[in-house]
Parts: C-alpha cells; sequence; structure tokens
C-alpha cells in the first residue's frame, strides 16, 4: 500500500529564498529612489525661484536694492510668501539676491541653498554645493569666490 502525499504550500527554504531576493533588490533601489528624490527637490525649488524672478525684477526697478529685513514684505508685494514651498524657505539674501534655503522636509541632511543673484547682464542662478548642480545652475559658491 502506497501513499500518495501532496503539499499544498511553499517549504520554509522557498519563502526564505523569495524574502532574500526581495531584500537584495529593494538594497540595489532605495539608493537610486533617493537621488530621484533629491533630484525632483531640487528641480521644486528652482522652479519656486523662477517663477519669482520676474517680479522680483519688477520690484528691483521700481523700488531700487532688496532688503534682508524686508524680506518677507517684498515676496508678499510680488505675489509670494516665505513658506511657499513646503521643501525650504524662501528670502531676499543680500542687496540682489533671491534666495530658497532647504528645510527639514527635504532629503538634504544640511541646509543647502539655491540662489538667484540680479547682475546688470541679468539673473544668474549659484547653489551651495555641488551636488545641487543642474544644466541651468551649474556654478556653485566656491567657484565664484
Amino acid at each position: 500500500m502506497t501513499l500518495n502525499h501532496f503539499s499544498n504550500g511553499f517549504s520554509l527554504i522557498e519563502l526564505m529564498i523569495v524574502v532574500a531576493i526581495i531584500g537584495v533588490l529593494s538594497a540595489i533601489a532605495i539608493p537610486g529612489y533617493s537621488g530621484y528624490i533629491k533630484k525632483s527637490e531640487i528641480t521644486s525649488a528652482l522652479a519656486t525661484l523662477k517663477a519669482l524672478v520676474a517680479p522680483a525684477e519688477g520690484w528691483h526697478l521700481e523700488n531700487g536694492k532688496f532688503s534682508v529685513s524686508d524680506s518677507e514684505s517684498i515676496l508678499n508685494q510680488i505675489g509670494s510668501h516665505g513658506k511657499a514651498n513646503p521643501l525650504g524657505t524662501l528670502q531676499f539674501g543680500g542687496e540682489d539676491t533671491l534666495q530658497f534655503t532647504f528645510g527639514s522636509q527635504s532629503q538634504f541632511s544640511e541646509s543647502p541653498t539655491i540662489k538667484y543673484i540680479r547682475t546688470p547682464t541679468g539673473w544668474k542662478c549659484r547653489v551651495s554645493h555641488s551636488d545641487l548642480k543642474t544644466k541651468g545652475c551649474s556654478e556653485t559658491e566656491e567657484e565664484t569666490n
């Protein structure tokens, strides 16, 4: 007399192999994903700044140099505010500078900045760290000092 014994389900070793494969795949994917998140945050900050360059230029032509102490007031006058982007803060960082500083909601551990600086020939983009460089904003503060 022979018994035919059929197993329904997976064995423990098969389940452990699947879990190991998922672990390896996630270890490969997570660093790439965080890089994409950082790139999208940089793009968001640049879009926020670029949207304010033309109104800031108009304000500058009418009123003169920007003042750090009046930063929030000037931002209100050009249709924005310091917390317009949840990833950081906007401010006028000097006489001719519009600045975005990444905050705690971003993927950046420090607080890097992206600046648009008004020059006689137009607005120039400058970043505080080389990992923030993009095609349209590739000059760092270290390179200019």
